[in-house]
């Protein structure tokens, strides 16, 4: 009988590079916000994702960017705090990258000074030529020993299943630490607030990048006049300043 593994598994990159996308695809269900914005992730989430004869558990962070407010500072500080204490690392760039950029670079000196292992996923291949890709994989190579390398474009899925093979190849034997219906730490109305918070970033104009916070008020259990289930949901959506209110609102202007 083969032995149950079980371990911590941090995804680090920087903004937009598919973190995101990434965890949801993995885990098969929508837990993180996705939007085509800088720090669309604000805090760790949590994946749990149930295998035969493993459970990983993932955990979702900001983007590294260079801080400018005192938010974005936490944001960068919680993203590397969490690569401290896992098990493995899952490394994403970018595959459109021609040299290892500041954000990246910062990102393998975190690595580098942890020693932890890592697997390095180079997404959005589709966006490349094979030769690019050659380039790009000998490039890190030479910066650390990866236990493996996996180019992907993490819209598609379809490497997932390699990459979920090279996690369980490197963790340790290990218990349950969730239970099998579990797939996330977040609660629903967390996800609901992430969802709209989503929502608003994709709809929302550049004068609004990442300035907003939701806050459920009301969530309650409901039926179509299918019978189908819903929830009623009453949320509040906060600004950062009152000239983002008639934006957010889509208020008149005269």
């Amino acid at each position: 009988m083969q032995e149950f593994k079980s371990g911590f598994v941090s995804i680090l990159g920087r903004t937009n590079v598919g973190k995101s996308t990434l965890l949801n695809s993995l885990i098969g269900e929508k837990i993180a916000a996705i939007a085509n914005k800088p720090q669309t992730t604000r805090t760790q989430i949590k994946g749990i994702l149930n295998r035969e004869n493993s459970q990983i558990i993932f955990l979702d962070t900001p983007g590294i960017h260079k801080p400018k407010t005192k938010l974005s500072n936490i944001m960068v500080q919680t993203a590397f705090t969490s690569a401290k204490d896992v098990d493995l690392i899952l490394f994403i760039i970018e595959a459109t990258s021609k040299e290892i950029g500041r954000g990246d670079s910062l990102i393998l000196e975190k690595i580098k000074e942890s020693n932890k292992k890592t697997i390095l996923i180079i997404n959005k291949i589709d966006l490349i030529k094979k030769e690019t890709l050659i380039k790009l994989i000998d490039l890190y190579r030479k910066e650390y020993n990866f236990e493996a390398v996996i180019p992907i474009s993490a819209i598609t899925g379809e490497k997932n299943e390699d990459i979920l093979k090279e996690i369980e190849k490197s963790l340790p034997k290990g218990p349950k630490y969730y239970d099998e219906e579990t797939y996330t730490d977040q609660t629903i109305r967390m996800i609901v607030e992430e969802t709209i918070r989503e929502k608003a970033l994709r709809l929302l104009d550049d004068e609004v990048p990442h300035g907003i916070y939701v806050e459920v008020q009301k969530l309650k259990k409901g039926k179509t006049m299918q019978g189908e289930s819903i929830f009623n949901i009453e949320a509040t959506i906060y600004c950062e300043k009152e000239a983002h209110k008639g934006i957010i609102i889509r208020k008149k202007r005269k």
